[in-house]
């Protein structure tokens, strides 16, 4: 086989299936990895849509895949053709000074594969063929579906922000603006976690229900701006932790008026560059600790592997819409209405 199908970006709202040359597996270290399954990312609909500008056309998607070895380049020797793997988006050079300090998603040398962050952006998984580098899979458990391994990378990213970076404790109680797919995973972990009181945040009645049947203790809906009376209300002390992963700077804003002395927040969502103000003052006599978290690491996609191999986190329980790769563009209107979580292609 010589082409592939894939999901090209030709221009923002320019989606198109169409024939491309199939990778081949020609450098030392490359792997080709036959796609089974790949998460849509909200930065996927937004780059598809225009919301994120930083994109080369022609352009193909897609960073959350989990799929079978295909072929191998000059040297490869972990993995073999027929081996199930889980793909991390990011490479990494592994001998630059972020390297060797553990900081492998801010490699001097790194790409990426169907996503954004370095200059350096190769085609992603919304295909039937993905190339990428042997140092950048991970063998699948075999407990673990292709499906719900494709979510590896947003679930060992809620992970690096909730437990790493954050470092949230038992019996924290904590709170989690935005409830979509992203917050839904930082509040399993949160959960699995032990956390104290868990508290969802969302203007989506949809996706409140879902948060409270994956173990939210308590939903609130900002609407009518009686989000922080709501919130402590419940925690008459206020929260410990604050996750931020819905997106709009309003959440961010909504972040900052929740805070009480010593609460830990992670603006976890937010990709856009817009500006919300914090008192000089306040902020330090308050004595938090503000966090933010993008990207992954091997480290955390270890963390998100285990969490699934030994049922501490069931990501099936998000996935709400399952397409094929001829339907990407019905996935794509699916994925600007409210009543979905996380959608997953399968090409």
């Amino acid at each position: 086989m010589t082409t592939m199908r894939a999901a090209v970006l030709h221009d923002f709202n320019d989606l198109r299936v169409e024939d491309v040359p199939k990778p081949r597996a020609a450098d030392a270290g490359d792997v080709v990895v036959k796609v089974k399954s790949c998460g849509v990312c909200a930065t996927d609909y937004k780059a598809v849509r225009g919301i994120r500008r930083n994109v080369r056309f022609p352009f193909i998607a897609g960073h959350e895949p989990s799929g079978i070895v295909d072929e191998v380049g000059p040297g490869v020797a972990s993995v073999r053709p027929g081996d199930a793997v889980v793909v991390m988006p990011s490479g990494f050079c592994g001998y630059c000074r972020q390297c060797r300090l553990g900081l492998q998603h801010y490699c001097e040398n790194g790409f990426t594969t169907g996503g954004d962050g370095p200059p350096d952006v190769r085609p992603g998984a919304f295909a039937e063929y993905l190339l990428t580098k042997e140092s950048s899979l991970f063998p699948k458990p075999e407990s673990v579906s292709f499906d719900a391994a494709g979510i590896t990378e947003p679930l060992s990213g809620a992970w690096k922000g909730v437990i790493q970076y954050s470092q949230m404790s038992v019996g924290d109680d904590v709170v989690i603006i935005g409830v979509g797919s992203i917050g839904l995973l930082c509040l399993m972990i949160a959960r699995a976690a032990g956390a104290g009181h868990l508290v969802a945040i969302d203007t989506s009645r949809h996706a409140l229900d879902h948060a409270l049947a994956l173990g939210a203790t308590h939903a609130v809906d900002p609407s009518d701006g009686r989000a922080k009376e709501c919130v402590y209300e419940i925690l008459p002390e206020g929260p410990d932790l604050i996750v931020e992963a819905a997106g709009p700077i309003e959440a961010v804003r909504l972040m900052v008026e929740l805070r009480r002395r010593g609460t830990r927040w992670n603006v976890f969502g937010i990709t856009t560059h817009e500006t919300f103000e914090l008192d000089g003052g306040e902020t330090h006599f308050l004595e938090g600790r503000m966090d933010a978290s993008f990207g992954t690491t091997p480290v955390a996609m270890m963390k998100a592997l285990r969490l699934m191999e030994r049922g501490l986190v069931n990501v099936e329980q998000i996935i709400t819409h399952r397409f094929p790769l001829a339907r990407i563009g019905e996935a794509m209107e699916v994925m600007g209405s409210v009543a979905r979580n996380k959608i997953v292609i399968n090409p």
